[in-house]
């Protein structure tokens, strides 16, 4: 009696196991990867505005658009001599910027804190604010950026891991 009971118990525990594995590769699958990419491509973007010679230009059509006049007219002007530096130091510092969040926001997908449920709830309410708010800033301020195509990726991403996440709970 006593051994059957002890091979019920250790069929349990390992029966456990495997289901604690098996949520553990639906977390990473679902919920961690998903956000991972959103964090490599933020990465990508600030390195892209750090590295490029004229990183105004990476968003020449939009700027151009806002402004309301090309580039060319803009340096032109007198007293704009000094622009073109101007524009690539912000440029470069929005760069740094963006690559910092991007970084840091992959460093906390580790499983160390990923595993954590309520640092995942916090850590996707902050990546939905900072989404929300810059679909928004796009729409508002350069709304024939190619950019908004980036972010509404991010954003298809970002739900389908919070989808998971609550699911998971």
């Amino acid at each position: 009696m006593t051994s059957e009971l002890l091979k019920l118990f250790m069929l349990i525990i390992v029966n456990c196991q495997k289901q604690s594995v098996n949520m553990q590769k639906n977390l990473n699958r679902y919920v961690k990867y998903p956000v991972m990419v959103i964090c490599v491509v933020i990465c990508i973007s600030g390195l892209r505005w750090l590295i490029s010679p004229e990183p105004w230009m990476l968003d020449q059509v939009a700027n151009e658009e806002r402004l309301a006049m090309t580039f060319n007219d803009l340096f032109l002007i007198d007293g704009n001599e000094t622009l073109g530096e101007y524009l690539k130091q912000i440029y470069r510092f929005l760069g740094l910027f963006v690559f910092a969040v991007g970084f840091s926001m992959l460093v906390f997908t580790s499983n160390e804190f990923f595993n954590i449920k309520r640092f995942r709830d916090k850590y996707l309410l902050v990546l939905g604010a900072l989404l929300a708010s810059n679909i928004t800033l796009a729409y508002s301020w350069i709304p024939s950026s190619h950019f908004i195509y980036i972010m509404w990726g991010a954003i298809s991403l970002y739900i389908v891991s919070l989808f998971n996440h609550i699911k998971s709970k």
